[in-house]
Parts: structure tokens; C-alpha cells; sequence
């Protein structure tokens, strides 16, 4: 297997990393063990990302580059926020605005959300969704939404690494199922 990963996480949180960053970790020890795939976490916490001001990206002196290009290359990404003020994360969409339209199109994507409660599990949900068509992605059919009530003790319970392992294996199987296969018509954005 090579080192390079095949399939990322983008965790669009920028808190130091706690419950949904250790659940995505047990996710993809646990995905890389199995060895059918080798998936990387991205932490937008841990990198500098410029504001998506219209700067061209290779003029911009922090990991955006290096950002766009681990997602562009990707064969699937899981993207990850907790719940801010009932959507996804400024800083997610500030990344997700950085990528170029090819980044993700045609690319499998899944969801996962984390929130205080379950009131609000379908706000990152459906504003990801809006953004991630406006990529022409191909989005997973079903998300994961975790609340505190899935941890024990600051760790992942059993049923919770399940569905977030089942979530990665469905990116993972999409993605064998799409690489043969020619999608379109374009996404409007790629149009323009």
C-alpha cells in the first residue's frame, strides 16, 4: 500500500482536536488496518489556509496548496464539521471555497456532523449538500451525525465507529463503482 493516501478526511474544525477528531481517527485506523484502502486526516486546525480573497492559490504562502492538491488528488474525501451557529464551519467554507471546481467533481463525498444535540442534524447536512452540488460531487446517500451521547469517556462508543467505518466504505466503494463510469453533463460551475 502506498503512503500517499487514496482517500482523505477534511475536518473542518479549528478547536484543538477532541471527541470528533479521535472518532475519525479509530475510523481510519481501523479503515487502514482492514487494508483494502489508506485514508489521511486533514485538520484544518493544524494548517495555516488563506482567505479565499481571489488570491491565486500558487501566490499564497501557507498550506493551501498543499491542501488543494491532497483533495484533488483524492479518490474520496469524508468531510467533517461539528455544528457552528446551525451550518458547517467558516473555516470549512472558506476551504471548500479555495478548491478549484475539479477538485471534487465527479468525487464521491460523505458527510459527517457533529453537534451539541440532535436538533440540529441536518444543518451542516444540507448546506454541505447545496455546496458539494454546486461541485457536481458525488455525495453519499446517507450522512453520520454524532452528539455527545456517542462517546463514553472522550472515546467513539462501538455503534458510533461503526457507521463512521461504514460511511468510509461506502466513499471508498462509490469510488471503485464511479472509475469506470463518465458522468455529465458538467456542473453549471464548470461551465463558467
Amino acid at each position: 500500500m502506498s503512503n500517499i493516501p487514496s482517500f482523505i478526511i477534511l475536518l473542518g474544525s479549528v478547536t484543538p482536536p477532541g471527541r470528533m477528531h479521535r472518532a475519525l481517527g479509530d475510523a481510519i485506523d481501523q479503515a487502514n488496518e482492514n487494508g483494502t484502502e489508506n485514508w489521511a486526516l486533514i485538520d484544518l486546525g493544524t494548517l495555516q489556509i488563506g482567505f479565499a480573497d481571489g488570491t491565486p492559490i500558487d501566490q499564497l504562502q501557507d498550506d493551501t496548496s498543499a491542501l488543494v492538491d491532497q483533495v484533488s488528488a483524492s479518490k474520496g474525501i469524508l468531510i467533517a464539521s461539528p455544528v457552528y451557529r446551525a451550518s458547517l464551519t467558516g473555516a470549512l467554507k472558506n476551504a471548500l471555497d479555495l478548491l478549484p471546481v475539479d477538485a471534487l467533481r465527479e468525487k464521491p463525498v460523505g458527510i459527517l456532523a457533529m453537534g451539541g444535540s440532535n436538533h440540529h442534524f441536518l444543518g451542516v447536512a444540507s448546506h454541505l449538500r447545496d455546496v458539494l452540488g454546486w461541485f457536481g460531487a458525488i455525495i453519499a446517500p446517507t450522512d453520520v451525525y454524532l452528539t455527545s451521547a456517542d462517546f463514553s469517556d472522550g472515546l467513539p462508543t462501538p455503534e458510533a465507529t461503526s457507521e463512521l467505518e461504514s460511511l468510509l466504505a461506502t466513499i471508498a466503494t462509490l469510488s471503485r463503482s464511479l472509475a469506470e463510469t463518465e458522468l455529465g453533463p458538467a456542473p453549471l460551475a464548470a461551465k463558467y
